[in-house]
C-alpha cells in the first residue's frame, strides 16, 4: 500500500543538521507513528513521504520554509527581568509561554543579564534546513473513528 492522503504510516528517522549534527533520531525506539495529509509532520516532509511504501529508505532534505519556518528577527527580544515573576533563577535555555498578538507564544531565554532577558519566540530549529534519513515500516489505512478525532490511535498512536 502507497502513502496517501488518509494513510496511517509509521516509520524510523533520524535527523540532522547541516553539519550533520544528530538533532532527533527514533533510534532505539519505537518508529514514528502519524496520519498522513493532516499536518501532524512538517509539511515538507509530508509531502516527501506521499506515494512511498513500507521497506522505502529515502534521505530529504526539508527547507526551512517547509520545515519549522523561516527565522523572524522581531520574536527575538529583550525583556524586562520583572516580566518572569515569580521565577528566582532565570538561566538560558529555560522556556516559557507568554501571550502575544496572535495569542500564546513558547519562548526561550537565550542571555540573562541583572535587568533584562533576551528571548526568541522562534522554533528552536526555524531558518535551518532539515535532513531526514527515513526508513517507512508500515503503512494501513486510518480508520473512521481515526479519521473523525484527527489523529492515530492503538499501538504507536494515541490512547482514549
Amino acid at each position: 500500500m502507497q502513502i496517501a492522503q488518509n494513510s496511517v504510516v509509521s516509520f524510523h528517522y533520524t535527523l540532522t543538521d547541516d553539519q550533520g549534527q544528530v538533532l532527533d533520531s527514533s533510534e532505539g525506539r519505537e518508529p514514528l507513528v502519524y496520519l498522513q495529509g493532516v499536518g501532524q509532520i512538517v509539511p515538507g516532509l509530508e509531502k516527501a513521504m506521499e506515494g512511498r511504501q513500507v521497506g522505502d529508505q529515502f534521505k530529504v532534505n526539508v527547507a526551512p520554509e517547509e520545515g519549522y519556518g523561516v527565522h523572524h528577527a522581531e520574536l527575538v527580544q529583550e525583556v524586562p527581568r520583572e516580566a518572569f515573576q515569580g521565577v528566582e533563577d532565570i538561566q538560558p535555555g529555560m522556556q516559557f509561554q507568554g501571550r502575544g498578538p496572535q495569542g500564546v507564544i513558547n519562548v526561550t531565554v537565550t542571555k540573562v543579564e541583572s535587568d533584562k532577558v533576551h528571548i526568541d519566540g522562534n522554533h528552536p530549529l526555524a531558518g535551518q534546513t532539515l535532513h531526514f534519513d527515513v526508513e517507512v515500516t508500515d503503512v494501513r489505512q486510518a480508520s473512521e473513528e481515526e479519521l473523525a478525532h484527527g489523529h492515530v490511535h492503538g499501538e504507536g498512536g494515541h490512547h482514549h
